[in-house]
Order: structure tokens, then sequence, then C-alpha cells
């Protein structure tokens, strides 16, 4: 299993990027939408999958002057996620990421399988949209297409027909090239939660529902946590099955800007319980700041250590960091380690008489985001 969208990379060289299209998008706003994200795995067999993920970073916060530790974060992020003053936002944003990144702002590397090509599309200033290609029919998919012109660039360079719109949840980073897409490809389906609100919805999915595109099937997880109707994509195609999600893995999960801490967590032990040859794939290139976050709390972590300075070569080069594996994740992002006892000793929790095992994870968890969100405002 592979997981699409989040905040996971693995060790490995990246290939060359795309050059993404220059334009603008239309000028009526849909519908605002109203939760979700994403991610991808891959199965040890070979065989990758897209699934959904906790929500990316909110950068575009920082554009309107939100202090993401404060108080003022939640009501501002509702005018992103609910309004058309976030669409309005969100339509500043591709404009300024196409000026400054005309060739996309890392250099991804595609991946083959028999049968199947997952194709990370650089898109805005640090998310990935993901082309997922049958091979045999020329059908394919995309997994939150944040830019509907440098996803359409990626559709013509490769010679394949838009046959389905994987959402992972309402972010307009996540879902705003909806409407473009579904103009140019009249018979292209939208995929998502109905609790999110997403733009151009039309197929409506529940949790562990499947969908076929071509000869890959794509099964829906719910993972709520980053949005209420957040979902993550299983990718399943001959010989063996594989999920893809827009979680952002890599180091540590997206904000709960819809969820509570135990929500998260459940949502968390879903994707682990997906094996360890999973692969992740994230929706944001969040990997140096993650792992730099985790390297603070973590001081004697020798595979934290290792990862980092991959990392930090990575991103020096403008190389993506993705994808990686679920269980090296497991050896260095905390918000999979609130098992482990040096990780409660580092930020100082112990476990009260009596308490639940998953209700003090779940406390060590909040700990971490608690610590993550201040991080990111300093």
């Amino acid at each position: 299993w592979a997981a699409l969208h989040g905040c996971s990379a693995r060790s490995g060289r990246g290939g060359q990027g795309r050059a993404a299209a220059g334009g603008t998008t239309g000028d009526t706003p849909p519908p605002a939408p109203t939760c979700g994200k994403a991610m991808l795995y891959v199965s040890p067999m070979g065989v990758p999958a897209l699934a959904a993920a906790p929500s990316p970073r909110w950068a575009p916060w920082g554009g309107l002057g939100v202090n993401t530790g404060g108080w003022s974060a939640l009501p501002r992020y509702s005018l992103y996620a609910r309004t058309r003053l976030g669409y309005l936002f969100y339509q500043r944003q591709v404009k300024k990421a196409r000026e400054r990144y005309p060739h996309g702002h890392s250099a991804p590397q595609p991946c083959c399988f028999p049968g199947m090509k997952i194709l990370p599309i650089p898109v805005l200033s640090n998310n990935y949209s993901y082309l997922v290609i049958d091979t045999g029919s020329g059908q394919a998919a995309v997994i939150d297409p944040s830019d509907p012109l440098a996803v359409q660039a990626a559709i013509e360079e490769e010679g394949v027909m838009l046959e389905a719109i994987f959402c992972t949840h309402k972010h307009w980073d996540h879902s705003g090239g909806n409407a473009a897409l579904r103009q140019q490809h009249g018979s292209c389906k939208v995929y998502g939660s109905t609790l999110d609100g997403i733009p151009e919805l039309t197929n409506p999915l529940a949790d562990r529902e499947k969908v076929r595109v071509g000869c890959l099937t794509f099964e829906a997880l719910a993972t709520p946590g980053h949005t209420v109707g957040h979902m993550v994509y299983g990718l399943g195609g001959p010989p063996n099955p594989t999920p893809l999600h827009d979680r952002r893995l890599h180091g540590g999960p997206g904000r709960l800007f819809e969820g509570s801490p135990e929500t998260m967590l459940a949502s968390l032990d879903v994707a682990v319980g997906l094996g360890e040859d999973t692969l992740l794939w994230p929706g944001h290139e969040y990997a140096l700041e993650c792992l730099t976050f985790a390297s603070l709390l973590e001081l004697d972590n020798p595979a934290l250590e290792q990862k980092l300075q991959w990392v930090t070569q990575q991103r020096q080069e403008k190389r993506s960091t993705c994808p990686s594996t679920l269980g090296e994740e497991q050896t260095y992002n905390p918000f999979l380690r609130t098992h482990r006892p040096e990780l409660q000793a580092a930020l100082g929790l112990r476990r009260g008489g009596g308490e639940h095992p998953d209700a003090f994870r779940a406390r060590v968890l909040k700990e971490v985001r608690r610590r993550k969100d201040l991080y990111k405002a300093t």
C-alpha cells in the first residue's frame, strides 16, 4: 500500500519536474467547500495507492496576517474554508506561485508500477497533486488538483483521458481546480466526502467504498481530523491492491481544524494499519520543517538524524522528498510515535492511574500538536 498526499517522504532520488502552464483560473468562484485533505500508498508488491490525509500547514494564513498559534486562527480559517473570500485568496496564491515557480516548486520523480504510473505534480508554493494513470487503457485520475493548468499540462503531456478527480478534503488548495477541469473534461467525475462540501462533487463516497478507473480500483478511507470529511484513497489494481491519500505525514499531520486529538489519533491508526511497506505521498512539501521540529523533541534519534540530513540535501537541490514508507515514518514522525516512552518522556508526560492507553496517546498527540503550532508561529 502506498499513501498519496500528506507529509511523507522516502529516501531516494527525485526526478525532473514538469513546467506548469501559466494563466488564470475562472472568474466566477464555485460554491465554497466545507472539509478535507490527501495522501498515496504503495504496496510491498510495488503497486501504488492513493488516500486522504490531515490538512496541510496553512501557509495561506501567513498572507492574511494570521498567527496560526493564536486565538484568531479559527475564525480566519473559517473565512478561508467556507467563504468566497477564501476562493479569491486561493486565486491570488495560484497566480503568485505560477510567477514564482514557472517549473514547479520541486523536481519530483514519476513512479512506475506494473500497469500503473504515478506522476507527482508540484503546484502552488508547496502543494502536490498526483496524476494516477492506468497505462493499459490510458485512463487517469487526479488527486487534489490545486492548479488546473498544471494538471491539464500533465494530462496533455502524458496523452491520457481524465476520468476522475479524487479530493481528500474541501480546502481550496486541494479542490480549487475541480471546476475548471470538469469544464474541460465533461465526463470526469468528482469524488469525495459529502461531509466536506467539496466543489463540483458529483459522486459522494462512504468509508470503504470503491471506485474503478480503468483497471485500477480506488478505495475511500474516512480519516477525519484535519476536516470532518477528510478521506484518503486506497488504489488497487492487478495483481495486488494499493492505497492513496492526502494526509500530511513525513514528520507530522495537518492541523486539527475540525477534529479532536482523539479523532486524529484514530485516523492515524487507520493509516498505520496499512502496513510498514506502504508508500506515503504527501499533499505538501513540508518534510524539512516537520523533521526539524521533530529533532527538537527527540534529541537522540539516529533514524531521525539520518532522514533529516537526506531531506536537507534534497531541499537544497529543490528535489521532492516524497514518497516515504509508513515503516520509516514510525521511526521519526512524533505523531506516529505517541506510544513511545522516549517521546512521552521528552514531553514530560506520564500516564495517569486508570487512564486508558489510547486516551494517554491522544494527550501525547495533543501536546505534540500544540508545540508544533507554536513552532510554526515563531
